[in-house]
């Protein structure tokens, strides 16, 4: 269940009640795409931000990236209409996965992430996808995820300017897009 927006026009960093000592009441809160649609897609541009982040995720599918799960977060997760008088320019995602069958060595997932930029590179997933890009390879010894962890969650957690603390979403890369492309009104792309 994605929470409604605080005062501050923001994901709440966790529920009232019960409260910040339940786990389960804290962000990133698990949800699909379907329900971010319903619950944030209510302009055009919204729209086509989360279009972009379904193809984004098809294109890590597509590559063989299929177990993990991602953050969601930025100005997406906002009330940005009302609070900056605009809308969303994108959508900031990490991605916690593992690495792909064929990439398994550690010379074989360079090779892989080389030749995967519009994966990787922040520039192209902005320009392809509006989204804003990053990825945590769960190959990695524990204390460099632990590590990678609390850099993403302490930078997308506030507000880059007011340093409001704010929650993000988790979307799992196993869950099937199609319904919210179709609540979109995307095309469906295989």
């Amino acid at each position: 269940m994605i929470p409604s927006f605080n005062q501050s026009g923001v994901l709440p960093p966790f529920l009232p009640q019960p409260g910040p000592t339940v786990s389960s009441a804290m962000a990133p809160y698990p949800t699909d795409l379907l329900e971010i649609a319903q619950t944030l897609c209510n302009s055009t541009e919204r729209r086509d931000i989360l279009l972009g982040l379904i193809d984004y995720r098809d294109s890590l599918r597509a590559a063989g990236i299929t177990n993990g799960f991602q953050w969601i977060a930025g100005s997406f997760l906002e009330d940005c209409e009302n609070q900056r008088q605009r809308p969303p320019k994108d959508i900031d995602i990490v991605t916690f996965a593992r690495r792909p069958a064929s990439a398994q060595s550690q010379q074989d997932w360079v090779t892989f992430y080389g030749a995967n930029p519009h994966l990787f590179d922040q520039n192209i997933t902005q320009s392809d996808h509006k989204c804003d890009a990053y990825y945590v390879d769960l190959h990695l010894p524990p204390e460099a995820i632990v590590s990678r962890s609390r850099f993403w969650f302490g930078l997308f957690s506030h507000q880059r300017d007011t340093y409001i603390w704010k929650g993000l979403l988790e979307l799992s890369l196993a869950s099937n897009d199609d319904s919210a492309r179709r609540f979109l009104g995307g095309a469906y792309a295989p």
